[in-house]
């Protein structure tokens, strides 16, 4: 396998991004990352597990929406709900043993109300008890790769809440590090693209009955802009994810807004006041759409240089085009007209690349780095494939084309000898 790098572009001149210290954040941790690249763009404590408390509803959220997706369920099912739903505390919406409703007037309480009932029904209609869902959304956590998620229950409630019939056996808690709930939200956002049909929700009511509808804790809304109470939190572009609070939490959120066809998930865990918490979550966000963009540096089917060709054996040309078979994308400080990339290739042995090949057949690699200060090292790997098709040469070519390399050797050899 051959290998070659090139040198790096050039690069334009960004502005000056900020330290950390100095967005002042009063938070016990904090992270944000842009989720096409999974690019963190700022960390505080990032991998410090944390009680997440109603952020844990988002791998309930995930789970159920995953599940309608696949067929397991549907929208319209009626759930009958069950003694442990009931008996819930905290945030709830009062549901009774055998009373029924859909799976998504359920969701609907539990992303717009945190209703930790509505919660634990949903979880018991895909799993058969919370306990079996609790094993599904650890089995999950850790196929996406989250390092210090630990699930006790659906809800978020600590093991003291719950009801003492329905608690498990292990004196563990709930954790969740910033960087966790992060994977998490990029998760929803990648695989459910339609998840805002819910959490844009303002205000829900559940039953005819109900008094007054329950109203989203997500007082960060862009719609919120038009409501005296919320309008000071509303946020261009924002459309989600989840809140939380506990006593041994603070008060947590898990926001994420797009904003010139950039998405951008903010974590902040720790926050000692609602509205603390979304102010916190201004600060990150701002920093993110202020100083960062996200910039396509390289398109599919783009040639590279010095590597335009890969060698053929046997063909009727000697060599075949070859290109990439997708882009690459970073994310790059604002203001850099030419990101400084370094490219390396890394070619298929040569002794499999002969003819006939057809085109877009892969015949080698290219990986594309990018680093500069503030961020981490950014990379993407992505296939060299042929652009035309290589012919087999007919034997006669191939005949006269050994007769040709023979005598070149031969006059080669004699050349040495003086």
């Amino acid at each position: 396998m051959n290998t070659a790098t090139a040198a790096p572009a050039a690069t334009g001149t960004a502005v000056t991004i900020p330290s950390v210290e100095s967005l002042g954040l009063h938070l016990r941790s904090a992270v944000l990352m842009e989720p096409t690249t999974g690019q963190v763009l700022l960390s505080l404590n990032a991998d410090m597990p944390l009680p997440p408390a109603s952020m844990t509803k988002m791998m309930t959220e995930y789970l159920i929406a995953d599940a309608v997706k696949n067929g397991k369920l549907s929208w319209d099912q009626q759930v009958t709900v069950t003694e442990n739903a009931a008996k819930q505390i905290g945030s709830r919406i009062f549901l009774a043993e055998g009373d029924q409703h859909t799976i998504e007037q359920l969701y609907i309480a539990m992303a717009v109300g945190s209703a930790n009932d509505a919660t634990v029904a949903l979880a018991e209609v895909l799993s058969g008890s919370e306990q079996e869902f609790v094993k599904l959304m650890n089995e999950t956590a850790q196929t996406m790769g989250m390092k210090t998620a630990y699930f006790i229950n659906s809800t978020g409630l600590s093991r003291q809440d719950m009801p003492a019939k329905f608690r498990p056996h292990t004196d563990k808690e709930t954790v969740l590090s910033a960087m966790d709930a992060a994977i998490l939200a990029q998760h929803i956002v990648t695989d459910h693209p339609d998840f805002s049909k819910y959490t844009t929700i303002q205000s829900y009511k559940f039953r005819e009955r109900d008094a007054a509808p329950m109203i989203n804790y997500n007082w960060m809304l862009e719609a919120n802009q038009n409501i005296p109470n919320f309008k000071a939190y509303a946020y261009p572009g924002l459309d989600g994810l989840k809140t939380g609070h506990t006593s041994s939490a603070g008060n947590c959120f898990t926001g994420t807004a797009v904003r010139d066809g950039m998405r951008l998930i903010s974590v902040v865990m720790g926050a000692n006041s609602e509205a603390h918490r979304f102010t916190e979550t201004k600060k990150v966000l701002d920093f993110g759409f202020k100083y960062f963009e996200v910039k396509q540096v390289v398109s599919a089917k783009a040639t590279v240089a010095g590597n335009e060709t890969v060698p053929v054996e046997k063909g009727k040309k000697s060599e075949v085009p070859v290109v990439t078979d997708a882009g690459a994308t970073f994310i790059v400080p604002k203001g850099i007209a030419s990101p400084q990339i370094t490219t390396t290739v890394q070619i298929n042995d040569p002794s499999t690349l002969v003819a006939p090949i057809a085109q877009g057949t892969k015949v080698g690699k290219v990986t594309y780095t990018y680093k500069v200060n503030g961020l981490e090292t950014q990379q993407k790997t992505v296939n060299l494939i042929t652009s035309e098709e290589a012919e087999k040469a007919g034997w006669f070519k191939l005949l006269f084309r050994a007769i040709g390399s023979f005598f070149r050797d031969i006059f080669s050899g004699i050349k040495n000898l003086f």
